[in-house]
């Protein structure tokens, strides 16, 4: 949609159409909301003043580019938002060429600025970088990383800073604003560059005291950290009102140089029921919108309450237990901890390598810390767990949630590889609980681990393996669930119910042996010897990719011991990014499903 031959009362109503749509199509599909809706303005006044043809938009995070989404070219497709074989929640180049990167994970659209604007130089094109970011991504340690070298080189990049829980810092009265506002204006800046240059030849006595007045005023606004980074500062502005920031942003593209617009916005803005900071409308299932009720009611405890409720029964039990999470305090279960020892348990911002070599130290000082980390997260974390917690055998304890398939927010956060990325790591253990009862036991036993650890589990519910009782563990035993003929299946985790349900499918002429492997690192030597002897075709199930997952440790197992008549089949995740929609759709889509397994069996 070309919106830039409107006028301000025509801009204003695209902006009430696309947090309408945004509002009437999360509501359906469920996604994230309270932070797209308060983006909304800002993204209008970002098409309206840049050209997006031409200028790298990028957003972060970018579930924020919903309205971007709808003024591009996604409008009519934009009701499969988060749906199988529909558009992303995030921005996507192979699904939009207005989509400038993908950004699932937060805190790199600076760095990718910096890059942008090296290649544009360097092919002498005009066209200015925008960072849009926002939704705690100021709070990681990349982006100061990127602003460092920004101020230094001094390249064209406008940074709109999208402060919606005031979280950079707060105006000091109408003084402040005042100044603010005169500094976002043509004057002020033509101003300040021409008394820079006077400088130059002033004595340096008065130099110094011009300098000096300059910087008081620096103090009482709040882009100080910016400006001493060698970054120019407006701001605040109301990132609600349209004229204000269609003006400040023109003042931002003439700049040349780098610039940060700090504008601060309300989440949820338009939706009286998300407005503010409220943690359960950033992300949603679908809900009525009359009256904020989900549409579909939680039933029984899902993988995460029960890790929270296991943590919290230890914390009570043993007071050197602590913990942390990286902006996930609901979503990784640990607010309860969070709530009840507050010394004890804490959220470090989107800062997963701050969290994980923090932690490393407590673990030092006799502490038992347990990190409550999203599968997908670890990852950015993955040189901390190596050299801050492995090399020195340090007992931290890495929580592992999401792992497997997540559903809708697809490729990005898919918790596909943590077991093929730490299996490698020497003094790690690798284990997995399969229902209500062994998270208990995996929490307690990860207690006792002198020696770093890390247990994963899966979105959602455990399927289901109660049939065959838990028991607790022991370091490095398997536990058999069935005796069988001729074949075993070998499950790990939430992969343990789907071998369940695929085994409750198969008709009488297959009885496979079950067995619960518990452990991925250390195998159960034993138990695989013994077991290599009686079973010859061995079936696969966990939620991981195949490269370095179970399968490869089996077949490893297999190759060390000269074990050459067991045939192995593994029904772990291929070579490839999976999309998103819903944990159903995309696991029949890769043909996961206990009833297509069930199948491939009994094919042969």
């Amino acid at each position: 949609m070309n919106i830039k031959d409107k006028n301000i009362d025509e801009l204003k109503d695209i902006s009430k159409n696309l947090r309408n749509t945004i509002l009437n199509t999360v509501s359906k599909n469920g996604g994230h909301l309270s932070s797209p809706i308060g983006a909304v303005d800002l993204i209008v006044g970002m098409h309206y003043v840049f050209d997006v043809k031409r200028d790298p938009f990028i957003f972060d995070v970018s579930h924020q580019a919903y309205a971007h989404k709808l003024l591009t070219d996604r409008a009519d497709k934009f009701s499969t938002l988060r749906q199988f074989g529909g558009i992303s929640g995030y921005t996507k180049p192979n699904e939009s060429d207005y989509d400038y990167f993908v950004a699932g994970h937060s805190s790199t659209s600076i760095s990718l600025a910096v890059g942008a604007a090296k290649a544009i130089k360097l092919k002498k094109e005009d066209r200015t970088p925008i960072a849009f970011i926002g939704d705690g991504s100021m709070s990681a340690g990349m982006v100061y990383e990127a602003l460092n070298e920004l101020g230094d080189k001094k390249y064209p990049v406008v940074i709109i800073l999208n402060d919606n829980e005031m979280s950079i810092s707060k105006p000091i009265g109408a003084i402040s604003k005042y100044l603010s506002k005169k500094m976002a204006e043509n004057s002020y800046q033509r101003f300040r560059k021409f008394t820079e240059k006077i400088l130059e030849h002033f004595p340096e006595s008065a130099s110094y005291m011009a300098r000096k007045m300059e910087d008081w005023l620096k103090l009482i606004t709040p882009g100080m950290l910016f400006e001493e980074l060698g970054i120019d500062y407006i701001g605040p502005i109301d990132g609600h009102n349209l004229e204000e920031i269609i003006e400040t942003l023109k003042v931002a593209k003439e700049f040349k140089g780098p610039v940060i617009v700090h504008a601060q916005t309300l989440k949820g803005k338009g939706y009286a029921k998300a407005e503010g900071y409220y943690e359960n409308w950033h992300g949603v299932g679908p809900f009525d919108l009359k009256s904020g009720e989900p549409l579909k009611k939680k039933s029984g405890k899902n993988a995460t309450t029960l890790f929270s409720d296991a943590l919290l029964e230890l914390a009570k039990k043993y007071d050197n237990v602590v913990g942390v999470t990286a902006a996930m305090p609901s979503g990784t279960g640990l607010k309860k901890c969070m709530d009840k020892f507050p010394d004890r348990f804490w959220d470090v911002a989107i800062a997963e390598q701050h969290a994980v070599t923090s932690m490393a130290a407590l673990a030092k000082e006799g502490f038992k810390p347990f990190v409550a980390i999203y599968s997908t997260f670890l990852q950015r974390a993955y040189d901390q767990v190596i050299h801050d917690c492995c090399l020195m055998a340090l007992p931290v304890v890495f929580a592992i949630d999401r792992a497997g398939i997540v559903g809708e927010d697809g490729e990005t956060h898919q918790g596909l590889f943590d077991i093929s990325y730490l299996r490698t790591i020497p003094n790690m253990t690798l284990f997995a609980p399969r229902d209500e009862k062994s998270m208990k036991y995996a929490v307690w036993f990860a207690y006792k681990m002198q020696t770093p650890c890390a247990f994963r589990y899966p979105r959602g519910d455990f399927l289901d393996s109660s049939k065959f009782p838990s028991c607790e563990y022991e370091l490095g035993k398997s536990q058999l669930l069935k005796e069988g003929k001729d074949i075993l299946f070998i499950g790990y985790g939430n992969g343990v119910g789907r071998a369940c349900e695929t085994y409750e499918i198969l008709d009488n002429s297959l009885d496979p042996a079950i067995l619960d492997l518990v452990f991925a690192k250390p195998l159960d030597e034993e138990m695989l010897l013994k077991l290599s002897k009686e079973y010859k075709k061995w079936y696969i199930f966990s939620d991981s990719v195949k490269i370095g997952g179970i399968y490869t440790a089996i077949l490893e197992f297999l190759n060390d011991k000269d074990i050459k008549d067991v045939e192995l089949e593994s029904f772990e995740y291929d070579d490839i990014f999976i999309e998103h929609g819903s944990i159903k759709e995309v696991e029949k889509s890769l043909g996961l499903l206990p009833e297509q397994l069930a199948q491939k069996i009994k094919i042969g």
